[in-house]
């Protein structure tokens, strides 16, 4: 589907969309469209019981006084309550509303309030990213859809009176939107497609964008001592990977941003083997790495000025006569000793390792790992928001803050010695698990052992937040991408230089 952004005349044709502030207040555009059908809209809004609310729609088809197909009055709320996400969540109800409804042409009216609310292009701007972002499909592996199963709408306008100040906030967005589509693409894959090569492959389609791609094979990583990260792979037939990205926006003299992601391309426990039920879902187990992934290509489209660099650790944990066992002790590149207490805990040695190496070969200005890591984090949080852990209070702030901004919300929990303790092994520096108390906790506890002193670091777990069971207005049901629109607004708001 094309999204565009028009001059703010009503179109001729087609499906019309216009807005309804709460309590039944017309916009300019709805007015209008009221007086042509000689007060049709009023009359339907009171016998449908249609207020405006926020995100509430109501159809008329083929109304009179109008050439289009059908008219859709989409509740705006209240002025004062519009900001850029409901702005978006407004864009992807009415676009999902028609997306499959046989339309081929639709127009979105965005009128702005007199007071409160955004100005025209931000309101435009938003409303079409959000059309994008919640039409977005996976359908490459159907083959029999139905016709009122298969999308229909082609081209989605929405119209405003500041157009080009609109079609230039939408390009920035739109940057973002390929980054969001991207991770969601990666985590929607099959595992039998997507191994740990196929995600290389995949990064190095990102050399078109001028970033620089290096894929390091499993006996490149043995040689660094990447003991950890190839424990985890060690059980299956398909070789590891360590993918690493290079963007410069900035100067050369410019310490880099690294983003870690956890790239477990499926994940059956390996001997600690998951129970059956669900466990087709731990094909999104690299949902991290899909998220890095995403971020790089959003941060690139659009120029970010920021140096980033992002370290991928792409494994398969599987169980088989190679792989490794609980109670089998590692040595991870650091020179720290794991003993592996449960081989269901891999992520976080996955990650230790890339923590390890990217301190080592970039020495960036702080670390943000991103990773679907702890069962834990879904009982503690459910879906509403991703677990954020962090040494620096600054750092923690600023991710918090663009989370809101982006709606991608993350939710601060604690750390400390306390819970240190509960990864102490008895014959190494330390286990991978400890007991089920915290598991969350112990997980960050366990990736913050691999700083070095004084290094900046934030983790992320999106393990509750990857996959979405019902439809959202900008998020479909499936892969969420959560993570991109939280990453590339923090780098925007809080790391980019000049």
């Amino acid at each position: 589907m094309q999204v565009a952004i028009e001059k703010p005349a009503l179109p001729e044709d087609g499906a019309l969309a216009v807005g309804v502030w709460e309590d039944r207040t017309l916009t300019p555009s709805a007015a209008s469209v009221d007086e042509a059908g000689g007060g049709a809209l009023t009359r339907a809004m009171e016998s449908a019981r249609f207020t405006g609310k926020k995100n509430q729609t109501l159809t008329l088809f083929a109304p009179a006084g109008g050439t289009w197909s059908r008219v859709v009055l989409v509740g705006l709320g209240k002025a004062d309550d519009l900001d850029t996400l409901a702005c978006q969540e407004i864009g992807g109800t009415v676009a999902g509303q028609l997306l499959k409804s046989g339309e081929t042409k639709a127009a979105l009216m965005a009128d702005p309030a007199d007071e409160g609310g955004p100005d025209a292009a931000t309101m435009a701007a938003n409303m079409a990213h959000g059309a994008r972002l919640g039409t977005y499909r996976f359908d490459r592996y159907r083959t029999r859809d139905k016709d009122e199963d298969t999308p229909s709408l082609e081209t989605f306008a929405v119209h405003t009176r500041d157009v080009d100040a609109a079609r230039q906030a939408l390009a920035g967005l739109d940057s973002v939107a390929e980054g969001v589509f991207l991770a969601r693409d990666l985590q929607n894959e099959p595992a039998n497609v997507l191994s740990p090569e196929a995600l290389a492959d995949r990064a190095r389609d990102l050399k078109d964008l001028g970033i620089g791609v290096t894929i390091l094979d499993e006996a490149e990583m043995a040689e660094l001592g990447m003991e950890a990260l190839l424990a985890v792979g060690r059980g299956s037939e398909r070789e590891s990977r360590l993918i690493v990205l290079e963007y410069r926006g900035a100067g050369s003299d410019v310490p880099p941003i690294a983003f870690v992601g956890k790239g477990v391309c499926f994940d059956s426990g390996g001997i600690s083997i998951k129970p059956s039920a669900n466990m087709g879902d731990m094909k999104w187990d690299m949902g991290g790495a899909a998220v890095v992934l995403g971020t790089m290509r959003a941060l690139a489209g659009r120029g970010a000025k920021v140096n980033a660099v992002a370290v991928i650790g792409a494994v398969e944990n599987m169980p088989s006569g190679a792989a490794q066992r609980p109670g089998d002790i590692v040595t991870a590149m650091s020179g720290q000793t794991i003993e592996v207490t449960n081989t269901d805990a891999e992520g976080r040695m996955v990650m230790a390792d890339c923590i390890t190496w990217v301190q080592k070969h970039h020495d960036p200005a702080l670390i943000v790992d991103v990773a679907t890591l702890t069962g834990a984090i879904i009982i503690a949080l459910g879906p509403e928001h991703a677990g954020l852990f962090s040494n620096d209070d600054a750092t923690a702030e600023a991710l918090a803050a663009a989370g809101r901004a982006a709606g991608d919300p993350v939710w601060r929990l604690p750390m400390g010695s306390g819970y240190d303790e509960m990864i102490k092994a008895d014959f190494a520096d330390m286990k991978n698990a400890g007991e089920r108390e915290a598991g969350s906790i112990q997980a960050a506890q366990f990736l913050q052992r691999f700083l070095d002193e004084g290094r900046s670091w934030a983790h992320v777990d999106i393990a509750g937040t990857t996959w979405a069971k019902k439809d959202k207005p900008t998020v479909p049901k499936g892969a969420t991408g959560f993570g991109v629109r939280l990453l590339d607004r923090w780098v925007h708001d809080a790391r980019e230089q000049g």
